[in-house]
């Protein structure tokens, strides 16, 4: 194991501090901002990233950064995608260290507004054999270049990282299959007892009826009973999504279960349950291609919303109507910075858009579609979703 060729006593506390400190986060997002910092400080690194990816394997679709300031963050605009020296660790998973990244063969350079960076060391995150990602580091700020020491720390501790990123989707897995048995209990309470008292309400107000003379009092019943009836075909469609959501493995389910599924998930970190509303042939009508980047867009969203928004309630609406999928996501929270909004339709330069944002722009802009992020009148935020089918 790299560990065992560290014989300094004070590096190895070290290690095993930032060790600890990974396996500590409960939340994925934390134990990735925290592996990455935690990285940094450990071979004294100016900035270090993590790059999550795709499940081909073939590119990133998570970036998580440390160093850079917000204005830098701004004028780079969207995260690599897995080029130059970066997409080596993609396609062959061993670690690099490089006294000067730009005199390596594969070196494509910075974009306008990167900060120069010169040394590197660069380790894949592996997972049960499987690269979940790669750390890059850049920047010895004690030194010339990394060391091979320095190696065998970052290695080490990607194998504790590794290990924390496996308990916690483990731990998801028990909580899966914690809510499967509450759906199913819920749904068949739902079906045997609320569905029936409804009915048997409505069948009351029904002879009631009958018996009244007054035009307002009947139309008002009348009134009534409509909405006991629209309040069982929604319970009947709860129904269906709860019994529908049992399966274990939902990788190829329509946007429907999915969606419930990412909600469901989100709503341990929001401390509430969005509201989910769907309208259309949705689950015969969107290409499950589309349905992966509108899940990972939801995913986005959500996260936003539990990290930054401060918000009580969010709902997720998902249409699809005139061929084309339209996805919904408002909160009542405190809003976004106005820099980081975008107001109109179309691509969107790096520089109006923060990181989270320019995901969700970038995944609708791939399908030809478009994402707008703005502050609502009344406070809180909405993203507005749209790809053609």
């Amino acid at each position: 194991m790299p560990y065992q060729n560290i014989n300094d006593p004070e590096k190895l506390k070290s290690l095993l501090d930032a060790a600890l400190s990974i396996s500590a986060g409960l939340d994925l997002d934390v134990i990735l901002d925290k592996f990455v910092v935690q990285a940094t400080r450990l071979v004294g690194a100016r900035y270090g990233a993590l790059g999550v990816l795709n499940r081909q394997g073939t590119g990133l679709v998570k970036f998580v950064t440390t160093g850079l300031s917000k204005s830098q963050i701004k004028a780079i605009g969207e995260f690599p995608k897995g080029a130059g020296v970066l997409g080596l660790l993609i396609t062959n998973p061993e670690p690099i260290l490089l006294a000067d990244i730009s005199s390596h063969e594969s070196s494509v350079g910075f974009p306008p507004g990167h900060p120069e960076m010169k040394s590197f060391l660069g380790v894949p995150i592996t997972i049960r054999g499987t690269v979940y990602g790669n750390l890059y580091l850049t920047d010895k700020i004690d030194g010339p270049e990394f060391t091979s020491q320095d190696q065998d720390m970052i290695v080490s501790l990607s194998l504790a990282a590794a290990i924390t990123i496996e308990n916690y989707f483990l731990h998801e897995r028990v909580s899966e299959l914690t809510v499967i048995e509450d759906r199913e209990r819920i749904a068949r309470d739902l079906h045997d007892t609320a569905i029936q008292r409804i009915f048997a309400t409505g069948l009351s107000l029904q002879s009631t009826l009958k018996l009244v003379q007054d035009e307002t009092s009947k139309a008002r019943i009348e009134e009534s009973i409509d909405g006991l009836d629209e309040t069982i075909r929604l319970i009947r469609t709860a129904i269906f999504s709860l019994e529908s959501g049992q399966n274990q493995d939902h990788s190829d389910a329509g946007p429907r279960i999915r969606v419930l599924d990412l909600c469901e998930e989100a709503s341990r970190s929001l401390g509430f349950q969005p509201v989910v509303q769907f309208m259309g042939p949705l689950d015969h009508s969107i290409p499950q291609v589309v349905t992966n980047e509108l899940v990972i867009t939801l995913r986005e969203a959500l996260s936003n919303v539990a990290r930054h928004a401060k918000a009580s309630s969010v709902s997720v609406e998902l249409s699809y109507e005139g061929g084309e999928l339209i996805a919904q996501i408002t909160d009542n929270g405190r809003g976004i910075d106005p820099t980081f909004a975008t107001t109109s339709w179309g691509p969107l330069s790096g520089a109006s858009k923060g990181k989270g944002i320019a995901n969700m722009c970038s995944r609708a802009e791939s399908l030809g579609g478009t994402c707008v992020v703005h502050n609502q009148p009344r406070g809180g935020t909405r993203v507005l979703w749209r790809v053609p089918i």
